[in-house]
């Protein structure tokens, strides 16, 4: 059945249960549908991904073996460094997302072609939307947008222009392209050194026109950026309240691009200094070695508006107490799965059990679809706490 399946015929079937799927019909059949999917897409790499075949090989695991999706061997995300996981031929290669790093580190590649960067964004849209633009709606009634109306997205990020190898920045400017209004802005730029830095100037000017219109804000960010344009906040003493319904989008590590915060730190802070609620603070996981991503809560669930400055929120993060907002789990699409992996048995743990997290996305059509993390996480149902990096990573 699947052995005279080709790369464009399986796209096609994605495509369609990606439709079915985030529109939530007939959940109880996505199950079945994705060890379909996930089978023969393991049939199509291994035999046309000769890195990961002989991989498989190794663990004497070959399709015709397997039944179940949870059996497709998963390639550590540090093999992305030493092989060319790929299925594409070196002409077909129009893109490769590298891993963040300097150039003098060895970075994950994850090459793309014209199709497969296609079905990355198709299956980036459906799952973005409904996570931080589930409101829209709303904003429309309450005329703070106008019917036509998109809103500005600002990006603390270089444009695509100056980061082209970046799976995160071709990220944020699919979504700014197909949600975003025209004045949207990419603020960050990147020295000859690598880093990427921020013209505050520019982000203030954004920030400032935002409030200026009354019109809601979306901010997108690594957490590295948020904490540099807060450090600036916070030696000049500044605080602005956004317009009600601007929305934070967080996500990534430091890199040793700033100093480190604790999650409910960062996002407290956020809301002392821009005004936005816990509950429009929204963080995403995801990978250069990954085609869909992750998200930890929906934009706008819960109180809105623009509160006090979060001391509380601030003083009990310091104090390492939890606070409410930030019990919130990350969950992939259907079409991407997730597993809390135990290093010791290599089994799944219970759920509030630790391991390393494994997932398996369809959306990797061109690479390879089932990926061991080198991240600890919690198992919470049918998504992850994240904890960090597994200490010998």
């Amino acid at each position: 059945m699947t052995s005279d399946l080709t790369f464009e015929a399986y796209a096609a079937r994605l495509r369609a249960f990606i439709a079915r799927s985030s529109r939530g019909n007939e959940p109880h059949s996505f199950i079945a549908a994705f060890n379909e999917l996930a089978l023969a897409l393991f049939h199509l790499q291994h035999k046309h991904n000769t890195p990961y075949r002989r991989y498989c090989e190794g663990r004497r695991v070959v399709p015709d073996n397997i039944s179940n999706w949870q059996d497709i061997p998963a390639i550590p995300t540090s093999a992305f460094k030493e092989l060319k996981l790929t299925s594409l031929g070196a002409d077909e290669r129009t893109t490769v997302f590298l891993s963040s790093g300097t150039s003098e580190q060895r970075r994950s590649r994850h090459f793309h072609g014209a199709d497969s960067l296609a079905i990355y964004e198709a299956s980036l849209l459906p799952w973005f939307e409904p996570h931080l633009l589930a409101d829209v709606n709303e904003l429309i009634d309450e005329q703070l947008l106008g019917p036509l109306d998109k809103l500005p997205f600002l990006a603390l990020t270089p444009p695509s222009s100056a980061a082209p190898n970046s799976s995160l920045v071709h990220m944020f400017e699919t979504v700014r392209r197909e949600f975003g209004s025209r004045d949207s802005l990419f603020a960050g730029r990147v020295e000859t050194t690598g880093a990427w830095t921020l013209d505050v100037e520019a982000t203030l000017f954004a920030i400032r026109k935002s409030m200026c219109a009354n019109r809601p804000l979306m901010l997108l960010g690594t957490a590295f950026n948020f904490v540099h344009l807060l450090d600036y906040f916070a030696a000049h003493n500044m605080r602005y309240c956004l317009a009600r319904g601007s929305r934070v989008l967080e996500t990534g590590g430091y890199k040793g691009q700033s100093r480190e915060v604790p999650k409910a730190e960062l996002h407290a802070l956020i809301t002392k200094h821009l005004g936005t609620a816990p509950e429009y603070i929204v963080t995403e996981y995801g990978m250069s070695e990954l085609s869909s991503q992750a998200y930890d809560s929906v934009a706008g669930q819960g109180r809105a508006g623009c509160p006090q400055p979060a001391a509380n929120a601030l003083a009990s993060s310091r104090r390492g107490e939890d606070t409410a907002p930030y019990q919130r789990f990350f969950r992939f699409p259907p079409w991407c799965r997730a597993q809390v992996i135990s290093p010791e048995t290599g089994c799944e743990v219970g759920d509030g059990e630790t391991g390393l997290i494994r997932i398996f996305d369809l959306a990797n059509v061109r690479s390879v679809m089932a990926i061991q993390t080198e991240d600890l996480g919690v198992r919470r149902g049918d998504g992850f706490e994240l904890i960090g990096r597994a200490t010998q990573a």
